[in-house]
């Protein structure tokens, strides 16, 4: 455990400060990160002239990529060890002529450099050494406890399990402060609650979940994982059968059924969600049905008082409890109201959450005009819904972030396409999964470019040329918010059916087929699409296919640029524990194998 108050930041800088200031130092300064960040969206690859690939890249990484496959670009992202060139050159008499990589041209030094700065200010991401045994698979857990999990849950579980139940030993031992109960945020099906509640552990937990409906699975869950049992229920037969089947059938039931009583009626029947009792004396769980909209305990506090019955006090909490929130992948604004709950509520000693899902993440600066992530971007609905929301509750949450000062202006700015491009996990990709979502991009932004030609969508407006890009990668400074006009409404197509993706004819003919179900474009698309044959629809592929790798090198450079963004959302975190006067100690560690769940960053607080 690390009690450093600090983060896992890359050995080149001397101390998280350090790492911290050129982090934002280079979110807000360069052009390129913040294209790619979104400043562009794959769907407008094709549909701007010139297109987003010649914009956004030098010639000189133009030449290099055409020397490459998308392989061998993918390594040198993400896992060519960069001190190679710095010493090949040198041996060169610091020129690059004639010099060779893989059978291929050596990469531009822009390029070189862009990548050790994305590769810098991205949070180290292994395990601790003392963690390394919890390999994929491994677990502490009992197989009755492990019900419903797949290997890559059970490898979550056990870890943040273990890792919660030692920081809670810790601090005992440190701060003289032992916690009663541990209460998870979106408990979901509840496997981290139940491997909390069960042996080993046996720790009090309390699961907040907004859906009835996986309280009721979870709770069947807990049957099987021994920690509740199913109560008997003593029912009048007739009677329910009357219920179930009806009269009738009921009658001509009991004709053939014997002559004995039957038990007498119950006065209450009850539910299948108080059907469940505990093994010992008094259960380790307890269910909260309730929507978190922040981090204000005070309702939750009051019904933990009280059992299954409201009349029946629960002998559990004697005396103020000691609370350490946790969770397991909270999405979006759930685990800011995780955090915030350590200054809410004087009960709440501790919290370690696990955030994902940064795509539902609510923005509380509005857009800067003129920026360089406006400029390639055409007008967009939804992109202006989700920056204008203004919400106290969502990123950032530091002060430090919100007031940070730059050439742009003040704040650090992650729009839903830079929040949702820090979800991959580009290290973790295989050649199959390129292959995949490589073709599934490129089947889009060409069904985009179609869109385009038969005018039922509008051409993008306001978009920069290259030599305006490449300026504005130098000075930030000088960019000037220009006026765009409104656009029709966005086609959001979504996903389909796996066989759709066999060939582009069937990707077109699935896609025509579902937008001629919407009411906002059916009309548009009976329109202008009704008259496409195979040959024309063919024909777009084969003038376009030189493209599929371009659009594969935009797309993985998003990726890789992105990890940055993850970061900065974390550090952002681990900045506002630390701004809070009542959080002695914070820190952010790794918790799972990043090759079997990337979203592996345990943020965590604690009083003292």
């Amino acid at each position: 455990m690390m009690w450093l108050n600090s983060v896992p930041f890359p050995s080149k800088f001397v101390d998280v400060e350090q790492y911290v200031e050129s982090m934002l130092c280079f979110i807000t300064s360069s052009g390129l990160f913040q294209h790619l960040c979104g400043g562009v969206h794959i769907l407008e690859f094709l549909t701007q002239e010139p297109d987003l690939y010649e914009t956004l890249f030098p010639e000189e990484w133009r030449q290099f990529f055409d020397c490459h496959d998308m392989p061998k670009i993918l390594d040198l992202l993400l896992r060519e060890d960069l001190g190679f060139f710095e010493k090949l050159i040198p041996c060169a008499g610091g020129t690059c002529n004639n010099l060779e990589w893989r059978n291929g041209p050596i990469p531009p030094a822009s390029l070189l450099e862009y990548i050790t700065k994305i590769r810098q200010h991205n949070l180290k991401r292994f395990l601790p050494q003392h963690d390394r045994h919890a390999s994929y698979g491994s677990s502490t857990l009992a197989r009755h406890v492990a019900v419903g999990m797949n290997a890559k849950k059970i490898h979550e579980v056990s870890n943040l399990a273990r890792y919660v139940d030692t920081l809670s030993s810790e601090l005992s031992s440190k701060y003289s402060c032992q916690i009663s109960h541990f209460v998870d945020f979106g408990s979901g099906q509840n496997y981290l609650g139940r491997a909390l509640a069960c042996p080993p552990y046996e720790k009090k937990v309390v699961a907040l979940e907004s859906k009835p409906l996986n309280i009721d699975g979870a709770r069947g869950m807990d049957i099987t994982a021994k920690l509740a049992k199913k109560e008997a229920i003593m029912r009048n037969k007739k009677q329910h059968r009357n219920e179930l089947y009806g009269k009738h059938c009921t009658e001509k039931i009991a004709k053939n059924a014997s002559d004995k009583q039957s038990a007498p009626p119950r006065d209450e029947m009850p539910s299948p969600a108080s059907g469940l009792c505990s093994t010992g004396q008094q259960s380790n769980m307890q269910y909260i049905e309730t929507m978190i909209h922040d981090g204000n305990l005070s309702s939750i506090l009051a019904q933990m008082h009280q059992d299954s019955s409201p009349s029946k006090p629960n002998p559990s909490i004697s005396q103020p409890p000691n609370l350490m929130v946790i969770s397991l992948h909270s999405c979006g604004n759930l685990l800011h109201h995780g955090l915030r709950s350590i200054t809410l509520n004087p009960s709440v000693r501790a919290v370690a959450l696990v955030g994902c899902c940064y795509n539902l993440l609510t923005e509380r600066l509005a857009p800067l005009p003129g920026s360089p992530s406006s400029k390639l971007r055409a007008p967009n609905a939804r992109l202006s819904e989700t920056s204008s929301t203004c919400d106290p509750h969502g990123f950032p949450m530091s002060d430090r972030f919100l007031r940070y000062k730059h050439a742009n202006g003040e704040g650090i700015r992650f729009n839903i396409t830079a929040r949702m491009m820090a979800v991959q996990a580009p290290r973790n990709w295989t050649q199959v999964d390129c292959n995949s979502f490589f073709t599934r991009h490129f089947y889009r932004a060409l069904f985009q470019r179609i869109l385009l030609d038969k005018g039922v969508i509008d051409k993008p407006v306001a978009k920069a040329h290259s030599e305006d890009i490449n300026n504005d990668i130098q000075n930030p400074e000088s960019n000037e918010s220009g006026k765009r006009k409104e656009q029709k409404e966005p086609i959001i197509l979504g996903s389909l059916r796996k066989p759709a993706y066999a060939s582009f004819l069937t990707y077109v003919r699935a896609a025509i087929a579902k937008l001629s179900t919407s009411p906002s474009h059916s009309a548009a698309v009976a329109q202008h699409l009704a008259n496409l044959s195979d040959e024309e629809i063919l024909s777009y592929e084969k003038k376009y296919a030189h493209k599929k790798k371009e659009l594969s090198i935009v797309w993985s450079l998003m990726a890789f640029s992105a990890q940055v963004v993850e970061s900065a959302i974390v550090v952002d975190r681990w900045s506002w524990l630390r701004e809070q006067e009542g959080v002695k100690e914070a820190w952010v560690e790794n918790v799972f194998d990043y090759g079997i769940s990337p979203r592996n960053l345990v943020v965590v607080g604690v009083k003292g």
